[in-house]
């Protein structure tokens, strides 16, 4: 992914490949050295754009956030807030899908994005033009905590490349679990973001919080 050495380096241009390593080699990939390899240029010469590596991750938020303020923004309304707030989130996760590293790191930083709260700032306007109250819509946003941004927790996260099976010596002692997890099937590895979070339990989950939040709006 190495690009044209000759185009001039802006701060747009060293996120930009930021991202595109992260997507190709994932985000531990993304060092200074490493960018400045990819970009043709002098490690040195990045600081003049980006002061650090933290500055870089905290760059690459606001690309990916911009990038789903961008998508949902081209989405006609939906009927009801119910729809036209559950597009949003689907949208936004189809952006994660494309850079599966991005949920991970959006967790883990301290500022809060500009762009992502442009995100939410849509979002509330969504559920207050819906008819929700100002109190409601923030024990909504609450409820759906970072699945309103396409992305939800993990009941079990087992370290990457470890087993999630349970072993033999303790599945005597846990029947019901061990007895779900023999049933259960995820067949469509394209659609998760994290060990269990695929397509369908995401909308699922969406669907449950959504319909909740309609029996309360109506209250």
């Amino acid at each position: 992914m190495t690009t044209d050495a000759r185009t001039p380096l802006t701060r747009e241009r060293v996120l930009h490949a930021a991202v595109a390593l992260a997507d190709e080699h994932g985000l531990p990939a993304v060092t200074m050295r490493r960018l400045a390899e990819e970009l043709g240029a002098e490690a040195m010469s990045l600081y003049y754009h980006v002061a650090k590596k933290e500055d870089v991750l905290d760059g690459i938020v606001d690309v990916v956030a911009q990038e789903i303020n961008e998508a949902v923004a081209r989405l006609a309304p939906g009927p009801d807030w119910r729809q036209t707030a559950r597009r949003r989130i689907l949208t936004a996760r189809e952006v994660f899908l494309r850079h599966r590293w991005a949920p991970a790191l959006f967790e883990t930083r301290s500022s809060t994005s500009l762009a992502v709260l442009k995100y939410y700032d849509a979002l509330v306007g969504v559920l207050h033009d819906g008819g929700f109250t100002h109190d409601r819509i923030h024990h909504a946003l609450h409820a759906l905590g970072s699945r309103a941004l396409g992305f939800s927790h993990e009941v079990f996260d087992p370290n990457a490349g470890a087993s999630a099976e349970i072993p033999a010596e303790l599945a005597a002692q846990l029947p019901n679990l061990v007895g779900m997890l023999r049933e259960i099937a995820h067949d469509d590895p394209d659609s998760t973001l994290g060990w269990c979070d695929d397509q369908a339990e995401f909308e699922f989950g969406l669907d449950l919080i959504l319909a909740g939040l309609d029996l309360l709006r109506d209250r």
